[in-house]
């Protein structure tokens, strides 16, 4: 199979992959942002913090959405230790993160031993205004490499900006990501080799990585969007139109 699906915790499931075995780590971790006061940051779910008041769907709820600033920054320091240790030399880290917790995600990298490298923006177009401030109308991406860059290895040439709004139609998750973004950034990992992601959710980056000729290691702690992450990963693996990493199902 081009991909493989482990549910538990994160930090668990990684110390149990071999060393050297992934050319890239995608992750979007839970931001553990938002609000003025610790009770604020650690005291709301995910669905009250990242959704809007009136919004029309009524998606679940994920964990791992309650840790303060210094907590944060050393579990995610933790998570891309593991992480660093199972990727290859001049393999890549791209980390999704706010504009709250940049600093901490940029901080969290280098601890774990990545050289970081650099800053992408995901531009959403449709986003919630503010009277009297800047729309807040991007996320993050945080990169790095572990040692040096190796143009031989990967000869891509990727944007630095991305410009997708969250997907309404067919919306599975709290925080999804749009497909079109993820199949640009699994870009950075080789033709055929293998793109890790500790925090699946509902599958974007594995179907993103099936259709581009990648293969795919995820993990998710919650069982309802593992559930539907297989499917969605299932139904990439049957379309006939990708080129798959792998036979097809």
């Amino acid at each position: 199979m081009p991909y493989t699906l482990h549910r538990g915790d994160a930090l668990t499931k990684l110390s149990e992959l071999p060393d050297n075995s992934v050319d890239a780590l995608i992750a979007d971790p839970p931001y553990n942002s938002g609000g003025r006061t610790s009770s604020e940051r650690t005291g709301r779910t995910a669905r009250v913090k990242y959704t809007a008041a009136g919004a029309e769907h009524n998606l679940a709820n994920f964990s791992g959405e309650n840790r303060d600033q210094r907590s944060y920054g050393y579990w995610l320091t933790l998570l891309l230790t593991e992480s660093y240790r199972a990727t290859v030399e001049s393999g890549t880290a791209l980390v999704f993160t706010d504009w709250r917790q940049l600093p901490t995600t940029t901080d969290a990298l280098q601890a774990a031993g990545w050289t970081w490298r650099g800053i992408a923006s995901w531009h959403k177009p449709v986003s919630r205004p503010q009277p009297g401030r800047l729309k807040q109308s991007c996320e993050y991406i945080v990169w790095g490499t572990k040692g040096r860059v190796d143009p031989h290895r990967n000869p891509v040439y990727l944007p630095g900006l991305y410009t997708a709004s969250q997907p309404r139609k067919g919306r599975v998750h709290i925080t999804q990501k749009p497909i079109e973004v993820m199949q640009e950034l699994v870009k950075i990992c080789p033709q055929g080799g293998t793109v890790l992601d500790p925090f699946a959710g509902s599958g974007s980056t594995g179907v993103a990585a099936l259709r581009e000729g990648r293969q795919f290691i995820g993990i998710e702690l919650d069982d309802h969007y593992a559930d539907i992450a297989e499917q969605r990963l299932d139904q990439a693996l049957a379309q006939d139109d990708y080129d798959l990493a792998g036979p097809e199902a």
